[in-house]
């Protein structure tokens, strides 16, 4: 017997929802709708400690679009599970988030902690993993978000985690803003500083979790599939074709050097680059270019499935 439930996923760049029936006897999950809108909540929040009037109004806005969603397709609201993660944990003004989102909802959101996002992120990546896709364990899952990064080893179960502040926005505002604007592109120093922070994360997440034991690298969220759509040259953003899509080493190195030397415009010119994406995806590239460097992975098995699954695969718990 199936189950409907509504997922919601809140970052620091990105809120999304996902509507699915669930079947635990098969482990099947059932898209019934799943959408993202780009709302950069996290702006500014790494220099203020605040979550922005205008950043708290664009979630509010996708927030009422959800509801109506969810509304539409009869998910009771016992059935909702709306998790925040980076910007909301870091914010002082978290309060003025949690009240708007249930006025909309009429659920709280959950601040989670690190180690929670990163079981969800696992859970929801690896489920349909199996022996037939020829992929050897353990697995390393790291889903690079907006404002951090989680890392995490396991098999059928978590063997360790980390989340570190690590981030394609939170990179983007520490290093590659000047005078208030993202410097296009960015000078050799900036993505000096840039790499040396990421690395320093990696030293961060390699002292809980043992990166080198990891046998297959998974990467989550939209800088990992924007750079798959980019290394598998497609036109329109394709999800289908993404999803466990392998992206090598090579490609990887050379999409973040294209990125990290391109203009506004002609990052723009991709059409597989999210608008909202646009500013923040060169950094996003190098995070996952350092990672593979760091590991050793030689190509990351790209997964639609993250976080998002994961919290809905929690709601029948």
């Amino acid at each position: 017997m199936t189950t409907r439930v509504a997922a919601v996923d809140c970052g620091t760049n990105s809120i999304r929802l996902l509507v699915a029936d669930l079947d635990p006897a098969t482990g099947e999950l059932k898209d019934l709708d799943r959408r993202m809108r780009i709302v950069r909540l996290g702006q500014g929040v790494d220099r203020t400690g605040r979550l922005a009037p205008e950043a708290l109004e664009r979630t509010f806005a996708a927030c009422r679009e959800y509801a109506e969603v969810i509304r539409e397709h009869g998910v009771p609201a016992d059935r909702i599970r709306f998790v925040a993660t980076s910007a909301s944990r870091d914010a002082e003004n978290r309060d003025a988030f949690v009240r708007g989102v249930v006025g909309i909802l009429g659920v709280e959101p959950e601040v989670i902690s690190g180690a929670q996002e990163a079981e969800f992120s696992f859970t929801g990546a690896t489920r349909e993993l199996t022996g037939e896709h020829g992929l050897q364990t353990p697995y390393l899952v790291v889903d690079i978000g907006g404002g951090s990064t989680e890392f995490v080893l396991g098999d059928g179960e978590v063997r360790a985690a980390r989340s570190v502040d690590v981030g394609c926005v939170r990179m983007t505002e520490r290093h590659l803003v000047h005078d208030g604007a993202i410097t296009d592109p960015p000078a050799p120093a900036q993505i000096a500083a840039m790499t040396a922070d990421v690395d320093a994360a990696l030293d961060e997440a390699g002292a809980a979790v043992p990166l080198e034991q990891a046998r297959t690298l998974v990467g989550l969220a939209g800088s990992v599939t924007t750079v798959a759509a980019l290394a598998l040259g497609l036109d329109v953003y394709d999800s289908a074709v993404i999803h466990h899509a392998r992206v090598s080493l090579e490609q990887v190195r050379r999409i973040s050097a294209d990125l990290l030397t391109a203009t506004h415009a002609e990052r723009a010119a991709h059409r597989v680059i999210h608008e909202g994406r646009v500013d923040v995806i060169a950094a996003g590239a190098l995070v996952l270019l350092r990672i593979m460097e760091r590991t050793g992975a030689k190509e990351v098995v790209v997964s639609e499935h993250d976080i998002l699954d994961g919290i809905a695969w929690s709601v029948l718990s």
